[in-house]
């Protein structure tokens, strides 16, 4: 859905260049995330995709949300922007550009490896220093399990995958034998 990622670019540009001035990244991030999961709920989801309820309405029903957890009126505003565009529908991708932006700025790529089996506390130290040193900036870990693998790991960092585990060398090995 590149379409999307587009419509949502500059509300995410937006809303991080309002939080990096106001030094309020982390209430940003916090009430953009909460709006991402109050998105998820049936409720939610009808109010915002519902032709009756007017964009008025739809703004001051989140707000009253977000007001509730005293977040400030710049936010509101944000949101209330959304609503008038007819852009509440693009709230989770705002949100996770927002962040790529924050990772960004911060030098920070998050980096999932997830492997055949569970990794220890030097193995992803071993993983962090190679990463960090790879990519030249401060690497966020997240470790997942996938006994699917047969063996080795998987790495997605950004844009960049690294496939070494047992399951993708027999697949490539499948590939070039059906080849030949």
């Amino acid at each position: 859905m590149a379409e999307l990622a587009t419509l949502a670019r500059p509300y995410a540009n937006a809303a991080y260049e309002l939080a990096k001035q106001g030094e309020r990244i982390d209430t940003w991030s916090n009430a953009l995330q909460m709006l991402v999961e109050a998105a998820t709920t049936d409720e939610v989801q009808a109010l915002i995709g519902s032709p009756v309820v007017t964009h008025v309405q739809k703004a001051h029903a989140l707000n009253d949300m977000l007001a509730e957890t005293g977040t400030s009126e710049e936010i509101r505003r944000f949101v209330s922007v959304l609503a008038e565009n007819q852009r509440l529908d693009l709230l989770a991708d705002i949100a996770s550009q927002f962040e790529a932006r924050r990772a960004e700025d911060e030098k920070v790529l998050d980096v999932t490896i997830t492997s055949a089996l569970p990794i220890g506390d030097s193995e992803k130290a071993m993983f962090e220093t190679a990463l960090r040193k790879r990519f030249d900036r401060d690497v966020t870990i997240t470790l997942e399990t996938d006994a699917s693998l047969l063996g080795g790991a998987f790495i997605r960092a950004g844009d960049t995958v690294v496939d070494g585990s047992v399951r993708g060398k027999l697949a490539k090995m499948q590939e070039a034998l059906s080849r030949a």
